[in-house]
This record gives structure tokens, C-alpha cells and sequence, in this order.
């Protein structure tokens, strides 16, 4: 079905605002994670496996966000996923801050996780829709919006850490503008015709039910370059900002700041990611952004100098930037099973926030969480291997390699 301009372009900006707040719920927690170490009197491995809670929360809604987007539409499971999101921030300061407690902690991170693991599936459903509608590459936009709301959630929190806020204080402030802007934003969604048009189309094939889409080569494929590029990002979204404070011994608030430039030099490789899409292509820009990444990452750990750990947090967030949208993309290049595909392929992805945060915060205790984050440079270089699978599939091509 094909709907106005102008419902397609208000749906585009929704669809933005709700990236961006997602990714402003996501920061506000990790921006303070270095404060919540401490104040919880946590070593490395003790907090890779307090956020193993909000992975396990995210793991666990993905595999069935699919579904419930077919069932319900977009709107209404991104809605109902912000409800979940604000309830989690809020406990996950509570528990950090006021009440000094582990677990309350961990049951904050979980529903973080797994409100913020189905938001981002119906989110990716409807920014592919909206995509499809206006007829040109966007997805990379969806996702700067993202990192810019992690840049402002980043920032907030590098000022509330730097005025010495109250984590309970700064966390339940932010619930409210993560509970209360996507109901207002899913309104401008594509309207409910065009997703029961899409919905129609899938089950009238032979792949109807999300769950097959787990036995295509090119998605599993798709998904395993997703993961590797997830955890280059998702490393530095748990880790830069105590692998600063613990490496380099600098205040709390500069590792939030680190984080930020971070999430910066994203957002920017975001943003002009689709001109070199659209000129060079997916592969090749995959490629590089992985070489980029990891020269980052050796500068983050082997630069000592400030300058040269500035250039390579940039080069870091850079190279970080357009694995995750464009293996979004390719998941949902054919739309009749864009849903059961985005839905794997996050899943997949959202495997190295599971197995991330405990890894390198063992690793942590034993080397340093900086040198821990040598493990990401290393885990790049198989990855580029299934990085073909990404390429452009026509809706009429099977989903084989």
C-alpha cells in the first residue's frame, strides 16, 4: 500500500524521535555506570555480571518481538516497550543510588533490557517500512538518531556526574521523558492499513511464520556481521568509560565524557554514512568500517598520550557506525519477511550485549578492563568474512548465501 508524502515523511521524523530516545534511555544508565561500580563497591567481573541482566532482558525479548510486531503493529509495542524502559531506568537508579542494592539493581537492568531489546526491533520493522515508502536509503539516519540521543543522554549524564547528581535523582527524571515521548511520537506511525498490506503479503508465502526465517543461511550470515559490529559498539556503551577511569586514572566525569565523544563520532558516521553507501556500496564500507574500528581500539589502549586516545575513541565510534543500521537493512531488503528477519538478525546481534559485559569484565580482573578491550580488535578480523552476505537482495532472490 501507498500512502501520502506526507504521512510517509511524519512517519520518517517519528520514527527518528523514537530512535533517538531510545538511545537517551540507554545512555543515561551507562553514562553513570562508573558511579554505580563504586557506589555498589563492585570489582570488574562483579559488574560484567550485574549488566549481564539488562543483555539477558533484551536476549530474551527479541527472539518474540517479531511476532508480536505482526500481531500488535509497531506503534503499539513501541509504546508499550517505553513503559517497560522507564519502569527499569527508574529501578536501575533506585537500586544504584537511594537503596545501595545489588539485586534491585539488576531487576531495574532487566526490564532496561528487555523493553529496550523489543522497542529496538519495532523500531528497525517501521524505519524499514518507512524506507521501503520513501523510496531511498534512510536506515543509517534511523540509527544517528539513536546515537544522538545517546550523545544527549551521554552529556546529561557527564553533567550530572560532574554536579555530583544523585543517581536515583538523575535516572527517575529521565524515566519520565522515555515514558512519556514515544506514546506521543508512535501517533505519526504509518497507519495500520499499509502494516496489514505488508502482513498480508508475508502470510500468503511460504515463509509466513518468523520463525523460519532462523533456517536461512544469509540471515543467520547477516546476523553473525551484526554481532561482531554490536559488540564493537556495544563494548564501548559498557566498558570505555571505566576502562578511562581504571586505565588512565582520570575522574568519573571524564570517562562519561570519553563516552560521549564516543557516541559522538557515531552519530557523525551515521550521518554521513550514506553517501559512501550509496557511492562505494555496502561491502566495501563494512570492510572499512571494521579497520577503522580496530585501529581505534589500539589507539584507545596503546596511546597513553591524550590526543592519541581522542583519536582513537573518533576513529572507534566511526568504525562502530554503520554496522548495526546496515545489517538492518539487508535483513529487511525483501519486506515480506522484513519482521521474522529483523527479528533474528537482533537477536543474533544482541548475543554479544549478552556475552560482552561478563567477558570482558573477567578478562577485567585479570588483565585491566583497557587491555580487555584488545578482545574486540581481535574478534573483528574473522568477522569479515561473512560481511558478503550483506549485499543487495532483490525480493524475488532466496535467502542463501
Amino acid at each position: 500500500m501507498h500512502i501520502p508524502q506526507a504521512s510517509a515523511l511524519r512517519a520518517r521524523n517519528a520514527v527518528a524521535a523514537v530512535f533517538a530516545i531510545n538511545g537517551f534511555a540507554f545512555a543515561t544508565w551507562v553514562a553513570r555506570i562508573p558511579e554505580a561500580k563504586s557506589a555498589l563497591g563492585l570489582t570488574p567481573g562483579q559488574l560484567g555480571t550485574l549488566l549481564l541482566a539488562l543483555s539477558v532482558g533484551s536476549v530474551i525479548a527479541l527472539p518474540s518481538a517479531g511476532v508480536w510486531v505482526h500481531r500488535f503493529g509497531a506503534a503499539r509495542v513501541v509504546a508499550v516497550s517505553a513503559v517497560v524502559d522507564a519502569v527499569g531506568l527508574a529501578v536501575a537508579g533506585a537500586g544504584a543510588g537511594v537503596a545501595g542494592e545489588v539485586w534491585l539493581t539488576a531487576v531495574g537492568l532487566f526490564l532496561l533490557g528487555f523493553g529496550s531489546g523489543t522497542w529496538d526491533v519495532a523500531m528497525n520493522v517501521e524505519g524499514a517500512a518507512v524506507e521501503r515508502q520513501i523510496e531511498r536509503t534512510i536506515m543509517p539516519r534511523f540509527h544517528a538518531a539513536f546515537s544522538l540521543g545517546t550523545m544527549v543522554g551521554a552529556g546529561v549524564g557527564a553533567t550530572a556526574a560532574w554536579l555530583e547528581a544523585s543517581i536515583t535523582t538523575h535516572l527517575a527524571l529521565s524515566s519520565v521523558l522515555v515514558l512519556l515521548l514515544p506514546i506521543v511520537a508512535v501517533r505519526s506511525f504509518l497507519p495500520p492499513e499499509a502494516e496489514e498490506d505488508e502482513e498480508q503479503v508475508e502470510i500468503g508465502t511460504r515463509s509466513a511464520h518468523p520463525l523460519r526465517a532462523w533456517l536461512e543461511p544469509r540471515t543467520l550470515a547477516i546476523g553473525l556481521m551484526v554481532l561482531a559490529m554490536a559488540l564493537t559498539e556495544g563494548v564501548a556503551n559498557d566498558w570505555l568509560a571505566v576502562a578511562l577511569v581504571d586505565g588512565y586514572d582520570v575522574p568519573a566525569w571524564v570517562g562519561a565524557s570519553g563516552f560521549a565523544l564516543f557516541v559522538t563520532a557515531m552519530t557523525l558516521g551515521r550521518l554521513t554514512g550514506t553517501v559512501a553507501l550509496d557511492r562505494f556500496g555496502r561491502l566495501p564500507v563494512l570492510w572499512a568500517c571494521m579497520g577503522i574500528a580496530a585501529a581505534g581500539i589500539l589507539l584507545v589502549v596503546f596511546g597513553h598520550v591524550a590526543t592519541l586516545v581522542i583519536v582513537g575513541i573518533l576513529l572507534w565510534g566511526v568504525g562502530a557506525s554503520l554496522g548495526f543500521p546496515v545489517g538492518m537493512s539487508a535483513a529487511a531488503d525483501d519486506r515480506r519477511h522484513a519482521a521474522a528477519r529483523v527479528s533474528v538478525v537482533s537477536t543474533i546481534g544482541y548475543t554479544a550485549f549478552l556475552a560482552g559485559p561478563p567477558v570482558l569484565g573477567y578478562l577485567g580482573d585479570r588483565v585491566g578492563v583497557l587491555n580487555a578491550l584488545l578482545l574486540v580488535a581481535v574478534l573483528l578480523v574473522p568477522s569479515a568474512i561473512v560481511v558478503p552476505a550483506a549485499r543487495q537482495q532483490k525480493e524475488s532472490e532466496p535467502a542463501s548465501l
